[in-house]
């Protein structure tokens, strides 16, 4: 048994001042104050002094880190990137796809299922070191607008088909945990059906959609936004568009890259606003690029200029460097969050949105991953599956 101690514990929906969380067998057992329980005899102690403990991040879309790329990344760099991953608070993940030619999109779908499997023999106790896992898949692509396609190259995107979707979901072995479709496209609504009733969480965004073809897509079972304002159309106060269905569906969760490049901080500020603590949802949307230095990169089939941090093909931003833990503290110094609703927007929010019951929160029988958190927000231990 591993007992944890910190001044702090975000639950995250609570919190509980001088903690004491137990830890048995990569789960947690029990979440108290010291005041109420006393440490067992039989437990290691590991007591953080002044820091907090949040459940571990969850970036349900990311590309990359670490120089490497999901999409291109062989088994054995894996590794590399949950690694770095936990340096960053974050301990579960979504490797997302770009648009990319099918039998391409195919093959790297099929690694990215070997990596999911080969971890969840980490959570039983199997494999060495302390990292971050890929949780399940995100599609982003190729069901995506022309229109507000961003970098995902046009020649790869296509209409979206049950036959089409049925051949990724079999090359991922079922892993698909995430879609990004835009409604408006021919074929959508079917394909959003299908999907949802195979438990994915299906997302609206790269579209071009007005209001009611946005709404017609959460009525077949689109529940998420992806990247809010980022390739969508503009709203518009005759024309509102997908926009207004995001920010104002009080049952639609929304992420939201927050490094300050992507939107305003005054935008940010609106978002959080009207999403709530309860409904916004922190991402990086990051490639190979996050921690690296300035640069060249590649972003599934692209190569991306990273100058001062800002990613861009052609003029146009191409993911970001962003790390989850940065994203968190921004949220705080943008919009004037307390620390402990911006870790709910990069824990539980995420992991409820995409239907990870035992992720997310620091609760008994939760996995016991977990991030020890400076006073600031920033990540001084990672903990997976209850390894320190």
């Amino acid at each position: 048994m591993i007992a944890l101690r910190a001044s702090r514990l975000y639950t995250p929906q609570e919190e509980i001042q001088n903690p004491l969380l137990l830890i048995e067998d990569g789960l947690i057992s029990a979440v108290s104050s010291r005041a109420q329980q006393d440490v067992p005899k039989n437990a290691t102690v590991f007591d953080f002094a002044d820091a907090i403990l949040a459940p571990g991040f969850v970036d349900i879309h990311m590309h990359g880190g670490a120089g490497l790329d999901v999409m291109r990344a062989a088994p054995a760099e894996m590794p590399h990137l949950n690694r770095f991953l936990t340096t960053h608070g974050v301990t579960g993940y979504f490797p997302t796809t770009v648009a990319a030619p099918l039998d391409q999109t195919c093959r790297a779908l099929e690694r990215l299922a070997d990596a999911i499997e080969a971890a969840q023999g980490i959570a039983a106790g199997k494999g060495d070191g302390v990292q971050a896992r890929p949780l399940g898949i995100h599609l982003e692509g190729p069901f995506l607008s022309h229109k507000r396609r961003g970098v995902h190259p046009p020649e790869y995107l296509v209409e979206p088909t049950l036959e089409i979707f049925e051949r990724l979901w079999q090359a991922a072995r079922g892993h698909v945990r995430m879609l990004t479709i835009a409604p408006e496209l021919p074929g959508a609504l079917e394909v959003i059906a299908e999907a949802a009733r195979r438990k994915v969480c299906v997302s609206i965004g790269h579209s071009d959609a007005v209001l009611e073809a946005a709404r017609a897509g959460v009525r077949a079972g689109a529940r998420h936004a992806t990247h809010t304002f980022n390739a969508m159309r503009p709203l518009d106060h005759r024309d509102p568009g997908i926009l207004a269905e995001v920010l104002t569906d009080r049952l639609l969760t929304a992420d939201i890259i927050v490094d300050g490049i992507h939107v305003e901080p005054e935008v940010v500020q609106i978002f959080l606003q009207l999403k709530g603590v309860e409904r916004a949802v922190l991402i990086t949307d990051a490639m190979a690029a996050a921690g690296m230095p300035d640069g060249i990169y590649q972003l599934g089939p692209l190569q991306v200029e990273v100058r001062d941090g800002k990613c861009t093909l052609d003029g146009k931003l191409a993911g970001s460097s962003l790390t989850m833990d940065r994203a968190v503290r921004n949220v705080v110094r943008f919009a004037g969050w307390s620390l402990r609703d911006a870790v709910r927007a990069a824990t539980l929010n995420p992991t409820r949105a995409v239907g990870l019951q035992q992720h997310g929160a620091l609760v008994p029988g939760a996995e016991a991953d977990i991030v020890v958190l400076s006073p600031t927000g920033e990540v001084r231990k990672t903990i997976v599956c209850g390894r320190i």
